[in-house]
C-alpha cells in the first residue's frame, strides 16, 4: 500500500508541475526517481516534523499542491499544533501521508502505534480523513486528491495487505461502499479492518446470520446516507476499526445513527483497542486477534449482540 502510494504521487508530480514532495527521514531510495527527474520539488527533511509542516503550509500557499510523508503517530502527535494552525485553520492544500496507522509497528510498541490517528484528524476542521484498505484501492483514491479542497490526512497499511477492494464498486472521496448486502446486521468498515469483516460475514453465515458491509475509507466526512440506508431493518450496528473506540469510526457511525431521529434504532457495538495503551509486543495480526478485531472476533460480538 505505501509503495502504491509513494508511485502515485510520483505519477501525479510528473503531469502536475504544482505538485511538491516533502519527506521527514524516510529510509534509503525512497522515491528516488522523484527526486532525480525533479529536484526541485522534492524535500527530504529529517527529523523535524513541526517545520516540515510549516514548510508545506508555507508552499501551498503560494499555490503548491504538497505530500508529506513519515510515520503516522510522528505525522499526528508531534506537529498537531502545526497541523492545525498552518494547514486546517488557512485549509490549504497538504496531503499528509501517514505510515504505518494504527498497530502495524507492534513490534515497537506503544510508542509507535498509531492507534489515535484518527480521532487526532478527525477532530480538525477543514480535515478530510482518508483509510483505504488495500493497494488497489488506494491507486484508485490518489488521483482525487490533486484537486480535493483543503488538508487530507491519507492513513497507511503496512503494505502488501491483501487484495479485497472490488474495482466495479469504485471509489468516490467522501462516499461510502456498499461491500455486502445482508438484511440482519451491519458491519462497517474502514482501512485494513475490511479484511476482519469480511471474514467475520462468512463465519455469521455459517450461523444463519446475514451479514452485511458498508466500507467506509472517507472517514471524515462520513456518508451518512448510505450508512443510514443499509441499517435500514438490521438488529445491530458493528464499526469496526484498527483504532482506539474513542473519537474514530465508531463515533462517527454512532453519531449518524442518533443525529437521524429515528424512534427506534438497531443494537450497536464498536469493535477497537479500548481505553488504553497496547500493553504487549507482538505483531499486528496478533495484537488484532488479542483485541477481537479479527474474523472470530468480530463475529462473536456480533453473536453477543444480537443474542
Amino acid at each position: 500500500m505505501r509503495k502504491t502510494c509513494l508511485n502515485c504521487i510520483y505519477d501525479i508530480a510528473r503531469e502536475h508541475e504544482d505538485v511538491f514532495f516533502v519527506g521527514s527521514d524516510l529510509g534509503y531510495k525512497t522515491l528516488d526517481d522523484f527526486k532525480e527527474e525533479m529536484p526541485d520539488r522534492f524535500f527530504m527533511e529529517g527529523i523535524s516534523e513541526q517545520h516540515v509542516i510549516g514548510m508545506a503550509a508555507g508552499l501551498a500557499m503560494e499555490g503548491k499542491t504538497v505530500y508529506v510523508n513519515t510515520i503516522a503517530t510522528f505525522l499526528t502527535r508531534r506537529c498537531f499544533d502545526q497541523t492545525a494552525m498552518d494547514l486546517c485553520l488557512h485549509n490549504v492544500p497538504v496531503r499528509l501521508v501517514g505510515n504505518g496507522g494504527g498497530m502495524v509497528y507492534a513490534p515497537l510498541g506503544p510508542t509507535h502505534m498509531a492507534i489515535e490517528d484518527i480521532a487526532i484528524m478527525r477532530a480538525l476542521p477543514n480535515m478530510t480523513v482518508v483509510a483505504p484498505c488495500d493497494a488497489e484501492e488506494m491507486a484508485r483514491f490518489m488521483p482525487q486528491t490533486v484537486d480535493w479542497e483543503g488538508p487530507i490526512y491519507i492513513r497507511l497499511g503496512k503494505g502488501y495487505d491483501p487484495v479485497v477492494s472490488k474495482p466495479e464498486l469504485g471509489f468516490t472521496l467522501g462516499k461510502g461502499i456498499p461491500y455486502r448486502e445482508g438484511k440482519d446486521v451491519l458491519l462497517v468498515s474502514t482501512g485494513v479492518s475490511l479484511h476482519g469483516c469480511i471474514d467475520a460475514a462468512d463465519l455469521l453465515a455459517e450461523k444463519g446470520v446475514s451479514a452485511a458491509i458498508m466500507h467506509s475509507p472517507t472517514i471524515k466526512p462520513f456518508d451518512d446516507e448510505l450508512l443510514l440506508s443499509m441499517a435500514d431493518g438490521v438488529k445491530a450496528v458493528v464499526p469496526v476499526e484498527e483504532h482506539t473506540v474513542i473519537g474514530g469510526l465508531g463515533d462517527a457511525v454512532g453519531a449518524a445513527l442518533l443525529a437521524s431521529g429515528r424512534t427506534s434504532l438497531p443494537a450497536f457495538r464498536k469493535v477497537g483497542i479500548p481505553d488504553v495503551f497496547t500493553e504487549n509486543y507482538g505483531s499486528q495480526k496478533e495484537l488484532m486477534r488479542h483485541f477481537g478485531m479479527d474474523g472470530e472476533g468480530i463475529a462473536k460480538t456480533v453473536m453477543d449482540l444480537i443474542a
